[in-house]
């Protein structure tokens, strides 16, 4: 198959998702959960409202309406080639948007206007008629992703876990977690590794402390206080 869903392009959507495990409404009022799934992927979200899933399903249902979302990318770009991260930048903003088939930045791409895609791609940045900072950050990874090939996600998104007497999210709820191992079993044992992919750093040596920024700022705060302790 070409272009198909691969284990880093849908931890890159995901990244800029976030994930809701119950049916929640969207920034315009739009019943939506897990990784942004709303009724047009053609799942039942309603079936989650105060009815929270387990991190593995969430998964599973984004997977299988990410490849439904995928055969548009492919049609899109017919006879023009991809690279993982072009069909990955595609992808996101079809999956965000719903409309690769009518996206002008598209047929630039195609024509090899680099310049105007980019500008275009950008100018999809508006929910309501009005400019979203969190659309225009978005379309700007999506660009780097497409034009530059640089990736953003890091194996974490965020996750909201509570919502309001109107079903938005409570923003202060937003909790980091680690997607990795329940995304690959999502995509199934038969998923390949993607061979560019940084490798995954060998483990400590037993009888080493894994030293963090935060562990080492401890430390420094812990011998400015034995110091003035001395002074005194």
């Amino acid at each position: 198959m070409t272009n198909p869903i691969t284990y880093r392009t849908a931890l890159e959507i995901a990244y800029h998702e976030a994930i809701i495990r119950q049916a929640y409404k969207d920034s315009v009022g739009v019943w939506t959960w897990s990784v942004g799934l709303t009724a047009a992927t053609g799942h039942d979200v309603l079936r989650y409202k105060d009815n929270p899933q387990t991190m593995e399903h969430c998964l599973a249902i984004y997977v299988w309406a990410l490849n439904n979302y995928a055969d548009a990318v492919r049609k899109a770009f017919a006879g023009t080639p991809l690279t993982e991260a072009q069909f990955a930048a595609a992808l996101s903003f079809h999956w965000n948007t719903g409309s690769i088939s009518k996206a002008s930045w598209v047929g630039m791409f195609k024509a090899g206007r680099m310049a105007d895609a980019e500008a275009s791609l950008k100018s999809w940045n508006k929910a309501g008629g009005k400019v979203v900072l969190g659309l225009t950050t978005r379309r700007g990874m999506e660009a780097d992703l497409l034009f530059r090939g640089r990736w953003s996600a890091d194996g974490t998104i965020n996750e909201y876990t509570r919502l309001t007497a109107s079903y938005t999210p409570v923003w202060s709820s937003a909790k980091r977690v680690n997607i990795e191992a329940a995304l690959r079993a999502a995509l199934g044992d038969e998923q390949p590794l993607d061979p560019g992919a940084e490798p995954t750093p060998a483990p400590p040596k037993p009888g080493l402390a894994v030293r963090t920024r935060a562990t080492v700022m401890a430390e420094l705060r812990s011998l400015l206080a034995e110091l003035e302790t001395l002074e005194n």
